[in-house]
């Protein structure tokens, strides 16, 4: 049996993306909310060293990792066959998202 890959509708690629953009809305607050303890909120002393935000950042990072290699992993096993090509394109958007929310995080 040929193995016949379709291509996304329209419809589908704009119902993963609003999916995408709510996945990345919650993912941000509540990383936001998890890491809210950690780093400096005046970066700018005297007496200020990287450290604590680095920790900040890497604890982002990586929590922000693995709610994508998670929702990835649950997404491939759940979703119709004909739209799971659109998983790895949103999971490479979402690994670049991982250093563009850097910027509101600290914010």
């Amino acid at each position: 049996m040929a193995d016949v890959s379709e291509k996304s509708s329209k419809p589908a690629l704009l119902a993963g993306l609003l999916l995408f953009v709510a996945f990345e809305t919650v993912a941000f607050y509540g990383l936001q909310y998890l890491t809210s303890g950690l780093g400096e909120s005046n970066q700018y002393q005297e007496e200020n060293t990287i450290v604590s935000n680095w920790v900040k950042t890497m604890v982002f990072f990586v929590a922000h990792l693995v709610l994508v290699i998670a929702a990835m992993l649950v997404l491939s096993n759940q979703m119709p066959r004909r739209y799971r090509g659109q998983v790895m394109g949103w999971f490479y958007l979402a690994l670049v998202m991982s250093f563009v929310l850097i910027i509101p995080l600290f914010g």
